[in-house]
């Protein structure tokens, strides 16, 4: 196998094998603490900007498919770093291995570092810049590439990930079982706006009625107005929501005008839009295993998480009540208003990959619209 390097902005470097295609990535080195679904990782939006760790030890054992995917368009992420790759990959649904997956992409990668040593320093130190190469050899020329990178604080993501038109989604959630759908369940139309938005929110939204038209990140709210929907969900997306001042303009015209809802990054332009303000986190939360807990009823949900930032919610006065609170750190992980139609969450109700733990949500903003 050939050498590859990664080396970190504070001038970490660790010594492995090329995975993926050849040559150098750049991007925020973070860790994700799923076991499985790498293949839904690689294509979040979310991940625009960042090279992803996986702490999970074996990575590829189940190969690739067309069907596991959160995106058009192949990998968002910047770069991948696993512990031990398995080039023999068995799955009755693979359809390729993960290398070629990469190399087929343009997606560069490393195994066989120590990725627990990597992820106790992101924890210890805070997510940083770093570059993987597989074509410079020298530890030294590639800390000269990275050490005075400005990061990706304050840059505009989204509008690499966003769809360039609009279209319609119908697809709903997959099962392996048939299931009948439920009687009389009335239909409502919802405008997406697309910040980076996954496949596996659009097939809930169809799941829980919604007939959904998504649109581009910078569709004016004049003209999601004119369309006449019954709401609006913001969706997740990746970096700093303070650089998407579009979003959190359009945000400023909608709410009030109809029910809207957030996810993720969707619910930090909306704290944005309300005059709050968003805070960033030392290593941010990427994973399927984060315990989340309703408030209003005290059930504790295990969650996927995918961001770096959070919603200073408690600042937001009596406007908003705090509706979900994270209990790794206390972070606030949602928020509904007290009289308007809004309700958002910062953490992946939708999985993909993760678990279901919290998928009723997409009912509950039905029942936000039901009785606006």
């Amino acid at each position: 196998m050939k050498k590859a390097l990664l080396v970190l902005k504070d001038g970490l470097v660790f010594e492995g094998e090329a995975l993926g295609a050849e040559g150098e990535a750049v991007g925020e080195v973070v860790f994700n603490t799923s076991i499985t679904g790498y293949q839904e990782i690689l294509t979040d939006p979310s991940y625009k900007g960042q090279i992803v760790t996986m702490t999970y030890t074996e990575i590829g054992n189940y190969g690739v498919n067309k069907e596991d995917i959160e995106s058009a368009g192949g990998p968002k992420v910047e770069g991948f770093v696993v512990k031990e790759y398995i080039p023999y990959h068995s799955n009755w649904r693979s359809e390729g291995d993960l290398d070629g997956y990469l190399k087929q992409y343009g997606i560069v990668g490393i195994s066989g570092i120590d990725t627990r040593l990597l992820t106790r320093h992101i924890r210890n130190h805070g997510a940083q810049m770093g570059i993987i190469s597989s074509v410079d050899p020298e530890p030294e020329s590639l800390y000269e590439k990275i050490k005075d990178h400005p990061g990706i604080g304050g840059v505009d993501l989204v509008r690499f990930v966003t769809t360039e038109k609009e279209y319609t989604w119908s697809e709903t959630v997959r099962k392996w079982q048939k299931e009948p759908e439920p009687a009389g369940l009335k239909r409502y139309s919802v405008v997406v706006y697309d910040f980076g938005v996954k496949f596996s929110i659009l097939r809930n939204l169809a799941t829980a009625g919604f007939d959904i038209t998504v649109v581009p990140a910078t569709t004016p709210a004049e003209e999601v107005l004119e369309r006449k929907p019954d709401c609006v969900l913001f969706s997740n997306g990746p970096g700093d929501p303070e650089a998407v001042v579009y979003g959190i303009e359009n945000a400023k015209k909608l709410i009030g005008r109809l029910p809207v809802f957030g996810i993720c990054l969707g619910h930090q332009i909306l704290g944005l839009a309300l005059g709050g303000r968003t805070y960033k986190l030392k290593f941010g939360h990427h994973g399927g295993n984060h315990p989340v807990m309703e408030l209003s009823t005290g059930q504790v949900q295990i969650t996927s998480q995918n961001h770096n930032y959070c919603v200073d919610v408690k600042g937001l006065g009596d406007r908003v009540r705090l509706t979900h609170k994270n209990l790794y750190d206390g972070t606030e992980e949602g928020m509904e208003h007290v009289e308007l139609p809004l309700f958002s969450v910062q953490h992946h109700p939708e999985a993909g990959p993760g678990p279901n733990d919290a998928r009723g949500i997409f009912f509950r903003f039905r029942e936000i619209i039901e009785r606006s």
